[in-house]
C-alpha cells in the first residue's frame, strides 16, 4: 500500500529542487529523506529521480507521480480549506471547462441557470480545447465540459455525454456587405466572402458538405477559433458569417448585423460531458434542466 507521508516527501524534494532545500523545510535530517524516497521507490518499483552531479532530476514516471501528487496534495488543501470555512460563507464550488469553440454567448445561457440556484454557487470557468479539457475532467479538476460534439470514441477518458440541445444555423452580414449581395438564398452565397470556424468546430465539416450539396462555392476570407473574434471581423462588413439560430436575435441586437438566410440542413450541437451517466451535481443539473425546457425547447426544423 502506499505510503502518503513518503508521497509527501517525495512531492516537497521535488519541489524544492534538492534534498537538502527540503530537508531544511520539513525540519528532517537529509538522510532520514533520503532513505525515506528510497523506500517509496522500492515500493513502486521505479525509480523516481535521477542524479545529475549534485542535481535531482525526475525520471518519466517521476514527473507522472508528481502530477498525481500535485493533484492529491491540492485536494487536501481544499478539504482543509472548506472545513475552515463557516458554514454562512459555503458555496456550491462549479468548475467547468468551455471548448474554445462554442460560442460565448451559448456557454453563458447554458451556464446562467447555476448562479440562479437557491444555494450560494461560485462558479470557476476555464477555457481549451476539448481535448485538454477531458484530461483536466479525468483528474476531477472540472466537475462538467461544455463542448459542440459528444466524447471522441479514441479519447482514453471514462466520461459521459449528455446532450444539451442543436439547432440550425443563420447567416448574418453588416449592412453595408448585405446591400451588396444579389440573388436568391442560398445562392446568395455563392462567390460571397465568408467567415468560418477553424478546423476544430463540428459545424465546420456538415457545413461545407451543405456547400457542396447545392453546389454553392463561398469565397472564404476567414477562419477563426474564436466565434466572437468571428463575429467581429463580420460586424466591421469584412464577410458573411454564422452563428446558432438560436441566439440569432441577440447576435443582430449586439452586432447590428443582417440575417442573410437560414438552414436547419447543417446543425450545431451542444453537450455536457462529465464524470456521471446519471447527473447528480446541483449546477450540472440546473444546466441540463434548462437547455431542454427552455433554451432549446420548441425549436423548429425547416428544412
Amino acid at each position: 500500500m502506499l505510503n502518503y507521508r513518503q508521497l509527501h516527501y517525495f512531492w516537497a524534494v521535488a519541489k524544492a529542487g534538492s534534498i537538502i532545500r527540503a530537508s531544511e523545510r520539513l525540519h528532517l535530517t537529509p538522510q532520514t529523506l533520503s532513505g525515506q524516497i528510497s523506500l517509496l521507490e522500492e515500493t513502486l518499483g521505479v525509480a523516481l529521480f535521477l542524479r545529475v552531479g549534485r542535481r535531482l532530476q525526475l525520471t518519466e514516471t517521476g514527473r507522472l507521480t508528481l502530477s498525481y501528487a500535485d493533484e492529491l496534495f491540492q485536494i487536501g488543501n481544499d478539504l482543509e480549506e472548506a472545513l475552515r470555512s463557516r458554514p454562512e460563507d459555503r458555496s456550491i464550488q462549479f468548475r467547468v471547462g468551455v471548448d474554445d469553440v462554442v460560442p460565448k454567448s451559448i456557454a453563458y445561457r447554458l451556464l446562467t441557470p447555476a448562479m440562479s440556484m437557491t444555494e450560494p454557487v461560485r462558479i470557476v470557468c476555464r477555457e481549451n480545447k476539448l481535448v485538454r479539457l477531458l484530461v483536466e475532467l479525468a483528474f476531477h479538476r472540472l466537475d462538467l465540459v461544455l463542448a459542440d460534439r459528444p466524447m471522441p470514441p479514441e479519447t482514453n477518458v471514462k466520461g459521459y455525454s449528455h446532450k444539451l440541445g442543436d439547432c440550425g444555423i443563420t447567416f448574418f452580414a453588416a449592412p453595408q456587405l448585405a446591400a451588396q449581395l444579389k440573388g436568391k438564398w442560398p445562392r446568395i452565397l455563392n462567390a460571397a466572402p465568408l467567415l468560418i470556424p477553424g478546423e476544430n468546430a463540428a459545424v465546420r465539416v456538415t457545413l461545407m458538405r451543405w456547400f457542396d450539396a447545392h453546389q454553392i462555392r463561398p469565397r472564404i476570407v476567414g477562419e477563426f477559433d474564436d466565434s466572437a473574434l468571428m463575429h467581429a471581423f463580420g460586424q466591421a462588413g469584412i464577410g458573411i458569417f454564422i452563428a446558432p439560430s438560436v441566439i440569432a436575435d441577440e447576435v443582430q441586437r449586439e452586432h447590428g448585423v443582417t440575417v442573410i438566410g437560414r438552414t436547419d440542413e447543417v446543425t450545431e450541437q451542444f453537450y455536457a460531458i462529465s464524470m456521471e451517466r446519471r447527473l447528480t451535481h446541483p449546477a450540472v443539473v440546473a444546466i441540463n434542466d434548462t437547455a431542454h425546457r427552455k433554451l432549446f425547447a420548441g425549436l423548429k426544423k425547416t428544412r
